[in-house]
């Protein structure tokens, strides 16, 4: 795929996903945009992309209320998660085949082991908020499958978490678990624990948007601590509460009908109550439930009802309504109350059928507690097989560790084996340009010495030809001047001007030579040809690099008297310290000066630009070039600087014993 394209895939892939998480849009449209996302992932060949996308598609699903494809796709998702080790995706992908699994698919045990799983990994990502909710889902599978002690472990962990963040828009995850912990309490018969409990969750329900509803389910749980321990005038308080609410009666009938029995139950058990008004108060509860068709307050208001005719002596009665319990449990498995149900018969009836009702009591008791049994050890075989699978994983994720320490190895080992051969290389090539530099210099100084001999043969015959002129030339004409002079006291005027015409062009043509005869003995270079070709040196570079510059240079130095090696070296310094300014020093400005400090040549350098740490900089190339060459000439070198302060480079070279 060319980058062109791979780039515009790209752009889509990621233009559909944002407007997926558009949540102004139908929930259908983002279904169409999540799938397409998803088809042009599968393009890309990406995993990580794949995944990303296909997270996004099976929650489209879910909210279009396609809970299998929602499975399915998620299910898809995990095994992809697990392919590539992300951690995040695989511990949220299990949260979600667990809630399916659970509040969809009635399979405890499948939504168990992914809860585990789930948890597992968002504790090793440190997230607590998703942490804390799988611990309350494995807490509530739990409490269905009677584990109580497990559940209240679990929740109570989740608990101090919740509390802990202390996230006010999470106080629904609060309330849910201080209701199960208030339910499984009074379970295990902690009677007061339960009250505190669901106190708390009652507090909580005024933070919680729609929260009465939540309060009214609170209250009901609320009194049947209070009537378990025998404080029946407080429960009768709730349920009465309950029992007028004039909401509950419109809007929830359902739940009426369960007030009202618990309600009359609770005065029942209390014995202080009118029975023609109590028994009318069940037979209203059970009619209500009846035209419902709600079996399962049906069944609670059958069984209260069995148990209060028996206790009034009514047993015809209760016999019908213990049967019509056991009728309606046994249909929806119910078997706490089926179970109920199977005494009340075994009481009420006689010989073989009494025995019977018994015999099935002890039966189904003794099946339902293998049965917890099995489920404790299946659920603790799953713990076990998960903690299994994560050690495996660790094992396999040190393992890719230390491969992939091998692999940085030798990929730093090459790395190094590269930059020895590279540095030798660049070595051998330095060696090989400061050989030929040294030719270069040599032929220089040869070229240079040449041109002594030919400046030297030059001069001399400058000097030969003033003198020619001077002693020759100029003593011949000073003799013509003097004879016509002497002409000059001949008589006749015509003559005298004549003779002082050609005395006149004498004298002209005696100044004329005189004055040539100075400028040939006088070597107008001497003196100033190298600091000529040091300025347009420094002009040139500056103006190729940028920067501003200010020389300055003595003329108490006689460069005549001064060695061509050393001039060569100061000409390179310079050289190369613009070069080093340019390249480093990030400098706008450059200020060189040459001066002569009791017979010492002094040269400094200074740039405005970032500076270096020089304990730590003085290995560079430029730098050993340049202290190379000031030591040949026997010279000092020294680098003053501080980082953002610039650089000033000193040099210090004899100016005596120098020779051309």
């Amino acid at each position: 795929m060319a980058a062109q394209e791979s780039f515009a895939l790209l752009d889509s892939i990621r233009e559909y996903n944002k407007s997926f998480n558009d949540n102004s849009l139908s929930a259908k449209e983002r279904l169409n945009f999540a799938k397409k996302a998803s088809e042009l992932s599968k393009r890309s060949n990406i995993d990580s992309l794949i995944l990303r996308s296909n997270r996004n598609l099976s929650y489209a699903h879910l909210i279009n209320g396609d809970y299998v494809k929602f499975k399915d796709q998620t299910t898809n998702n995990l095994k992809l998660a697990r392919k590539i080790i992300d951690s995040s995706a695989i511990a949220f992908s299990a949260q979600n085949l667990g809630w399916y699994y659970y509040q969809i698919g009635g399979d405890n045990t499948t939504a168990y082991a992914y809860l585990v799983e789930a948890l597992r990994y968002f504790d090793n990502l440190g997230n607590l908020q998703k942490k804390a909710e799988v611990l309350y889902a494995i807490a509530a599978i739990q409490n269905q499958e009677k584990d109580y002690l497990g559940s209240e472990q679990n929740a109570v962990e989740a608990l101090k978490i919740f509390n802990k963040l202390n996230n006010i828009d999470k106080a629904l995850d609060r309330y849910l678990v201080l209701s199960l912990l208030g339910s499984l309490s009074y379970k295990l018969e902690n009677y007061d624990k339960s009250i505190d409990y669901h106190n708390q969750a009652i507090e909580l329900t005024r933070k919680i948007d729609g929260g009465n509803d939540l309060l009214l389910d609170s209250q009901n749980d609320l009194a049947l601590p209070y009537r378990a321990k025998g404080d029946y005038d407080k429960a009768l308080e709730i349920y009465e509460d309950l029992a007028n609410n004039e909401n509950l009666k419109k809007n929830d009938l359902v739940f009426h009908a369960l007030i009202l029995d618990n309600y009359a139950f609770t005065k029942f058990l209390s014995g202080n109550y009118n029975y023609s008004t109590l028994e009318k108060d069940f037979k209203s509860a059970l009619k209500i439930a009846d035209s419902l068709g709600d079996p399962y307050t049906k069944l609670a208001v059958s069984i209260d009802l069995a148990k209060f005719y028996k206790a009034n002596n009514r047993l015809d009665s209760s016999l019908i309504y213990s049967k019509q319990s056991y009728k309606i449990s046994k249909d929806i498995s119910i078997n706490d109350l089926y179970l109920e149900s199977m005494l009340l018969l075994a009481t009420l009836t006689k010989g073989e059928e009494s025995k019977n009702y018994l015999e099935e009591h002890i039966k189904l008791t003794d099946s339902l507690l293998k049965e917890e049994r099995n489920v404790r050890n299946k659920y603790a075989r799953i713990e076990f097989e998960t903690d299994q699978l994560e050690a495996e994983n660790e094992q396999i994720s040190k393992e890719n560790l230390y491969l992939v320490f091998l692999s940085i190895g030798l990929l730093l080992t090459a790395v190094l084996v590269f930059i020895v051969i590279s540095q030798r290389a660049k070595n051998r090539k330095l060696k090989l340009i400061q050989v030929q530099q040294k030719a270069n210099e040599d032929i220089y100084n040869l070229m240079l010495g040449q041109q002594d001999k030919v400046d030297e043969a030059r001069t001399q015959e400058k000097k030969r030809i003033s003198e020619e002129l001077h002693d020759g030339v100029l003593g011949r004409l000073f003799g013509t001047r003097l004879s016509l002079d002497s002409i000059n006291f001949k008589d006749g005027k015509e003559a005298m001007m004549t003779r002082a015409n050609y005395i006149g062009q004498l004298k002209s043509i005696e100044e004329d030579i005189r004055k040539i005869s100075h400028e040939l003995n006088t070597d107008f270079v001497s003196g100033t040809g190298f600091m000529d070709i040091v300025s347009e040196l420094i002009e040139n570079q500056t103006q190729a690099y940028g920067l501003t510059y200010d020389f300055d240079y003595t003329d108490d130095i006689s460069w005549d008297s001064v060695s061509n090696k050393t001039k060569i070296n100061i000409y390179r310094i310079i050289q190369e310290s613009m070069q080093n300014i340019y390249k480093h020093a990030n400098a706008k400005a450059i200020k060189i000066s040459i001066s002569l400090e009791k017979n010492v040549i002094c040269l400094d350098i200074i740039d405005d630009g970032e500076g270096f740490d020089t304990s730590k900089n003085k290995k560079g190339i430029g730098l050993k070039n340049m202290t190379s060459r000031v030591e040949d000439i026997n010279g000092k070198i020294t680098f003053t600087s501080q980082s953002g302060n610039g650089t000033i480079v000193n040099v210090k070279i004899p100016y005596s014993n120098q020779s051309t």
